[in-house]
């Protein structure tokens, strides 16, 4: 796991979307030897449960945690799968 990845992901999160519920998991190890892998960046699963998603369809949420993550994208993550949820939506689930 890289500890200083999941960091940075959550830092950005955090600023771009002040979530009351932010989860970052480093998935990469389930993925050696994938081609992904290979150039170093990481796979990574978020949930982030914030108001900043209402009114927001699926792919929106997912733009909106992309463009927060910047140039991370490029960087550091080669997949990222996003649970996005507002509030109301987390406390049904």
């Amino acid at each position: 796991m890289n500890a200083a990845r999941v960091e940075k992901i959550q830092q950005c999160l955090q600023q771009a979307l002040a979530p009351l519920e932010l989860s970052v998991v480093d998935d990469s190890a389930r993925h050696a030897g994938h081609a992904g892998a290979r150039d170093g960046r990481g796979h990574f699963n978020v949930r982030v449960v914030s108001a900043a998603f209402a009114g927001m369809r699926p792919l929106a949420r997912h733009r909106a945690v992309y463009a927060a993550l910047g140039e991370l994208m490029d960087t550091d993550i080669h997949a990222l799968g996003v649970e996005a949820l507002t509030p109301e939506e987390a406390s049904m689930a």
